[in-house]
């Protein structure tokens, strides 16, 4: 089986969140169930400088009068086998993340830019490349939703005789649709017949994202409980109709750690490395990270840690709200991200009024990230909604309990440290229920009432380090998603 996985993202070479990390993970996975997965990136700096033996295939001419081509070459980071880079130095060779300049606004083009990744999606999945002709495109969030429609509509290229390859489409966030002026149809050359409630428009806009979701094959997201949560009116985003009437096809795939990137045993990025049989390195990490952040030296003080961008969805307004709760009951708090200004100075405020109790580290750095989730003993993950969330299998790859809200993939990965599961020895972290001050502070006193016990504290963290979060479960659901987008 060939496959063609196209993302806005890849780990390390443009990320902003877990999207990037399972982008990178996916493809050696399904290689090892035997598929031919090759990918497909814009061409930012970042790529541009990592790809190697680069051939360029035909130059494509966009309906907007922008033109670009496909490389074809190796990266570093996926060895073994051709990627596809889209060198579209106007789009893609520019400053800043994926999606927003260094100041944070938003890219004026951004339709433009990843209709042309999805056009390039498309075309080689209509036989653009002569060597490679996958069977079916794999398509990652709204930026890629158009190659869906467009596979469905107008191949870019093709033939009676050589149908265009079947698209796959995974939401890994709902909420991020990829909406933009109604005008857009036909200056990206799409049918006019297809802007309509059974194609691409929602309430009078384009929706990048509802082009994946009307016209994909098949589709998945990234836990089951969130492909249950997006049919219901609260979470469907406005979508929940479109998706229950697609409920056949909707498949929810749990998401997995690459235990070659997250593993305290082998992590290069860490002081000192561990395991479940030797937590005394952990400590160890724990101590570093207190120095190093300017936090009370206090092995006996709770560490609570952030890794997230700070924005509504991940719930961190109401860690700013119970923060007097967390001091109270005498913890540390360790925030690493960046995002909603608001959220950023609430957390500089605390860290200014509190010193040695609370640090806010902002930006996202990769080796930060990795010492922060080794050394503390708390992750904080209270989403209003988390699509699978990574961070909690990270934290408990790595014996730092997690504390999540019921919801999503939270709910998928997290055994609350309940009496009865605490005697079934199943607990694995805290979950709370309800989005509100009263749920979230009963949880941070189950955390506290646990580590005054140490013994059960570090049954809890092996039973946690013992969890298995693997790519290999995960390739094994997509392939049997591919088996059927393909009979179709």
């Amino acid at each position: 089986m060939r496959v063609l996985q196209v993302s806005a993202e890849l780990a390390p070479y443009a990320k902003t969140g877990g999207l990037a990390d399972v982008t990178a993970a996916l493809p050696d996975a399904l290689r090892a169930q035997g598929v031919d997965c090759r990918v497909l990136l814009p061409g930012y700096p970042s790529v541009r400088q990592a790809v190697q033996l680069a051939t360029a295939l035909e130059p494509l001419l966009w309906p907007w009068g922008r033109v670009g081509r496909v490389l074809r070459g190796e990266l570093p980071a996926l060895p073994g086998r051709p990627s596809y880079v889209l060198d579209a130095p106007d789009a893609f060779d520019r400053p800043g993340t994926p999606y927003a300049t260094p100041e944070g606004a938003l890219f004026p083009d951004n339709l433009e830019r990843f209709a042309a990744l999805s056009h390039a999606a498309a075309w080689l999945g209509s036989g653009g490349d002569s060597a490679w002709w996958p069977d079916l495109v794999h398509a990652h969030d709204w930026h890629t939703g158009l190659a869906c429609a467009w596979l469905a509509l107008a191949p870019p290229r093709g033939s009676e005789a050589l149908r265009a390859a079947r698209s796959v489409f995974t939401i890994h966030n709902l909420a991020y649709q990829g909406l933009f002026p109604a005008i857009a149809v036909a200056r990206l050359g799409l049918p006019a017949a297809a802007f309509q409630m059974e194609g691409l428009e929602f309430h009078g806009q384009l929706s990048c994202m509802k082009a994946g979701l009307h016209y994909a094959n098949a589709i998945t997201t990234v836990s089951p409980s969130y492909a249950r949560e997006i049919q219901t009116l609260e979470q469907g985003c406005g979508l929940d109709g479109l998706l229950r009437r697609r409920a056949g096809e909707l498949v929810g795939v749990l998401n997995g750690v690459d235990d070659r990137v997250w593993n305290p045993a082998t992590d290069k990025l860490l002081p000192v490395r561990f395991d479940a049989q030797s937590l005394e390195g952990k400590a160890a990490c724990k101590a570093h990270l207190q120095q190093a952040l300017g936090l009370e030296p206090a092995p006996q003080r709770l560490l609570l840690g952030v890794v997230s961008r700070l924005v509504a969805q991940k719930g961190l307004d109401l860690v700013v709200e119970a923060l007097g709760d967390l001091l109270g009951l005498g913890a540390q708090l360790a925030v690493l991200g960046q995002g909603d200004p608001a959220l950023e100075a609430a957390f500089r405020e605390a860290a200014r009024q509190h010193p040695g109790r609370v640090s806010l580290s902002q930006g996202m750095d990769e080796a930060a990230a990795h010492r922060l989730v080794a050394g503390c003993d708390v992750l904080l993950v209270p989403s209003r909604f988390e699509p699978c969330g990574l961070t909690q299998l990270y934290g408990l790859a790595y014996g730092s309990l997690p504390l999540v809200r019921r919801v999503g993939g939270l709910a998928d990965t997290v055994v609350d440290c309940s009496l009865e599961h605490l005697a079934d020895d199943r607990a694995t972290g805290f979950v709370f229920e309800r989005f509100d001050r009263g749920d979230f502070r009963d949880a941070l006193r189950r955390a506290i009432v646990l580590w005054s016990r140490p013994d059960e504290w570090r049954r809890v963290q092996r039973r946690a380090m013992a969890q298995r979060f693997g790519w290999d479960r995960a390739a094994e659901g997509y392939l049997a998603v591919y088996r059927r987008a393909l009979r179709q």
